[in-house]
């Protein structure tokens, strides 16, 4: 039998074809069966599958097949996040049409996917750069805008001047383009936006409706948003009938007020600081922050500087004037885009205080002595009592917000508010490899949606790449003159395209009816398959994919079209692929390529190794001897199913397990089969589901040399063996049950019962410790209470003699487990 060979190649082939000329992978609503969507975060089309899809698929396939043989009518679908700078990359630098890169792109990683041996169901194949997707894309976009929550401003905008292109905050690394490295600068630009501001409560409050979702998840979607609350204050501008409005969180600290200051693009800079002298220090201080990001002039490591304006400011509470800076920690994008300052009691503040010599006014001291509040060297920021307040001195500082708070309002200078950090969603690309945003401007009637019936508006092709200038749209001769859909007129189309996180928003719901060509989704495919139960896929999308994934199926409930206000109903989020302890790059040099790892040992031992390696939600360190180790492991299990598949064919289906050697390969089997089907469906544990497997493998080749074993039992072992592996290594699982008699395919067989019965044993082995150091293992009667395993252990040879000589101070005795002896 050593001359048995595991020819994983043709194996694998061979089942790759078979599943897909009988389209054994493709899924239809079946009323009454249960459903289970499980769905893995669909790639970008670069080209070639690496380590960290290949996690991520197969822990999705594994939990599909599971279920399937479980009695799911399962939907586990893929596509592909086709829009995108790469594209639009290469076209530059090889001269050719992005959607031909892209195209066979797709080809070619599809079919590494499909040589993954991955259960997708190919028909529900999605694209968002295909125009019948995007199509419906356009649409959604024109219900946002309908309903006002889309619209176009200018405002001032992280621009590359490489990319020529509009950056997220999140694109800009240490101040230069994430993409390029070159240094990000502001301009102004009339941008579109969503209205997600709208929906920041339920976005927040739903949260809690999200119990399958990772905590640390949650947490970071909360921060993201950033909800507090405080109060709105108009502060009088001395000589000027505007006023300052500002958002505080923190009203009792109104009297420490010593300056204020604007966000530099705060639109009253300008006139404030006309005819003070101060215009040219403002106009190069401004321009100096043009080279910043947002997210720098937000960090807390930030060297706080800004500029005098000027003017003053007329304290509200107190009647004091203040000086009115510009400063670069403030930004015109959080709250109103100006700040009340109160060095005392704010370190950052207090910084800027001591920087620029201003005055530092307590307000609230210590109830305790040991800080001189008069003399600080850093702000004071904790509870206390009020001083230097007014009519509110002596008063808790917490009671004081709420006093103040009620005085504001009633005097009419302010107000109790709540704010947000989340800001508006800005989704407008100077790119061409993206979605059209579908508005046409007329002289007469502004900003108007393209009519449903002349949708998709489709991409040009008579572009020019260049890298430079404009969008290539704008250099279409065909692209831009565009009929008013409002009064029949000239008009001109957006050249703009939309973020591709648009994109991303709602693919979910289009797979559940990817070939409707009038409807974005049915209403009654979308009631059946959604919410997606299981998500998985990368934490980098914790914020921004999943935010926008879930403001969309919102405004879609709203609207009628789904069924569901959360599209998600669990979600793992996988850790990477190391090497080395690194994350695989191809500019450190440690990348492993799948391609190889396949070719070398089969897709069947890719997947056992990725799944055994580590817990999915871990990072996970490659390993050549690992892999090696899958390897092996899988030949030994062909080996053994080669081996006994004669006489497997010919066994009995039934057995009784009357003797030792039987009771003991039945435990194995039923263990493994339980062991394994909890992993799977409650922890996502693969890990140690495959080390159950493992252990069953050792026991049925020890149960094979026993004499007069039973062929019931041996062929009961064998088929249970190969369906609980199935679902982590198919092919050579195909290939073994066909080999031991059975007929077709096994995909769609029934899960194995575990008989709870055999789990019961006559005999256990338990651990024996001495000071809590395992010294001995006993195999014991099964039914034993503590007081009868204490003294069965106790009389027991071998640990009389590592007792000998010494005092036993107490016996611990875990019946089925263990007993620890404490001596001294």
């Amino acid at each position: 039998m050593a001359d048995i060979r595991y020819q994983f190649d043709a194996i694998e082939a061979k089942w790759q074809k078979y599943w897909e000329e009988r389209g054994l992978f493709k899924t239809s609503e079946v009323p009454g069966a249960e459903k289970y969507y499980l769905l893995e975060m669909f790639p970008y089309p670069s080209g070639k599958l690496h380590m960290g899809h290949v996690r991520n698929y197969s822990i999705g396939d594994v939990v599909a097949r599971y279920l399937k043989m479980k009695g799911y009518n399962v939907l586990h679908p893929m596509g592909w996040d086709a829009f995108g700078l790469p594209a639009e990359n290469a076209a530059i630098q090889n001269g050719i049409h992005p959607n031909i890169w892209t195209v066979a792109n797709i080809a070619e990683m599809r079919e590494q996917l499909k040589g993954l041996g991955i259960s997708y169901d190919w028909d529900r194949e999605v694209a968002t750069c295909a125009p019948e997707y995007y199509k419906w894309m356009q649409w959604i976009f024109t219900r946002f805008f309908e309903k006002g929550l889309a619209y176009k401003k200018k405002n001032p905008v992280n621009w590359c001047p490489s990319c020529e292109t509009v950056l997220a905050n999140e694109q800009v690394v240490d101040g230069v383009c994430d993409r390029c490295g070159t240094l990000v600068g502001k301009k102004e630009l009339e941008q579109w936006y969503l209205k997600i501001t709208d929906y920041a409560d339920r976005l927040l409050a739903d949260l809690d409706k999200l119990p399958g979702w990772p905590a640390k998840v949650k947490t970071m979607q909360k921060n993201w948003i950033g909800k507090s609350r405080g109060a709105e204050v108009d502060f009088p501008i001395e000589g000027f009938d505007e006023k300052m409005r500002i958002f505080t969180t923190r009203p009792d600290t109104l009297f420490g007020v010593t300056y204020m200051v604007l966000a530099p693009e705060h639109p009253l800079v300008d006139k404030l600081a006309e005819g003070t002298g101060q215009e040219k220090a403002v106009a190069e201080f401004r321009h100096k922050l043009q080279f910043m990001s947002d997210i720098d002039r937000a960090s807390a490591s930030l060297e706080k500087e800004g500029v005098f304006i000027g003017r003053e400011a007329v304290n509200p509470l107190s009647g004091v004037k203040v000086p009115i800076y510009i400063a670069n920690y403030v930004l015109m994008d959080y709250g109103t885009g100006a700040i009340m300052a109160v060095p005392a009691h704010d370190q950052r503040d207090f910084d800027f205080a001591v920087k620029y010599g201003l005055e530092i006014i307590p307000v609230i001291e210590p109830e305790a002595e040991g800080i001189d509040v008069n003399n600080l060297t850093e702000a004071f920021e904790a509870e206390g009592r009020m001083i230097n307040s007014g009519d509110f001195n002596g008063m808790d500082n917490k009671e004081a917000i709420g006093k103040i708070s009620e005085f504001l309002e009633k005097e009419g200078i302010g107000k109790r508010s709540e704010n947000f950090r989340l800001r508006d969603w800005l989704i407008s690309r100077q790119r061409y490899w993206g979605t059209p945003i579908p508005m046409i401007y007329c002289e007469k009637c502004g900003w108007n949606a393209e009519k449903e019936e002349n949708l998709p508006v489709l991409l040009p092709t008579d572009v020019e790449f260049t890298g430079k200038g404009e969008s290539p749209l704008t250099t279409s001769k065909t692209f831009r003159d565009a009929v008013c859909p409002v009064c029949g007129g000239k008009g001109e189309r957006e050249t703009d395209t939309m973020d591709t996180f648009l994109d991303s928003s709602w693919y979910f719901l289009r797979y559940c009816d990817a070939r409707n060509s009038g409807q974005a989704f049915s209403k009654e495919k979308a009631d059946y398959w959604m919410a997606v139960d299981q998500y998985i896929g990368g934490v980098e999308h914790a914020i921004l994919h999943l935010m926008y994934a879930r403001f969309f199926t919102k405004f879609l409930y709203d609207e009628g079209y789904c069924p569901v206000e959360e599209p998600f109903t669990n979600l793992l989020t996988q850790g990477m692929v190391l090497k080395d302890g690194k994350k695989m790059s191809k500019s450190v040099g440690n990348v492993v390529s799948p391609g190889e790892i396949i070719k070398k040992y089969g897709a069947d031992t890719a997947r056992l190794f990725i799944l055994f390696a580590s817990p999915p939600e871990k990072e996970l360190e490659w390993s050549d001897a690992g892999v090696e180790g899958s390897f092996r492991f899988l030949n030994r299990v062909f080996r053994l199913a080669c081996e006994l598949a004669e006489e497997i064919k010919s066994a009995p289906t039934g057995f009784e397990a009357s003797g030792e050697a039987d009771r003991e390969m039945n435990y194995a089997m039923n263990f493994a089969i339980k062991k394994v089907a909890d992993d799977i469906s409650g922890r996502f544990a693969f890990n140690t589901a495959i080390s159950a497997i493992m252990e069953m493998v050792n026991a049925i080749y020890k149960y094979k040399e026993v004499p007069g074993r039973q062929a019931g039992l041996l062929k009961a072992a064998v088929d249970s063996l190969i369906l609980i592996l199935s679902p982590f290594t198919p092919h050579i699982c195909e290939e073994l049950w066909s080999l031991t008699g059975h007929g077709g395919s096994l995909y769609g067989e029934s899960w194995p019962a575990c008989d709870e019965a055999a789990l019961v044993l006559d005999k256990v082995e338990i651990v024996v410790q001495i000071n809590g150091k395992i010294k001995e293992k006993l195999v014991v009667g099964s039914g034993l209470d503590s007081e009868a395993l204490a003294a069965f252990v106790t009389a027991d040879e071998g640990v009389s003699k590592l007792i000998s000589g010494k005092t036993v101070v107490k016996t611990v005795a875990v019946p089925g487990k263990l007993v620890n002896i404490v001596v001294r």
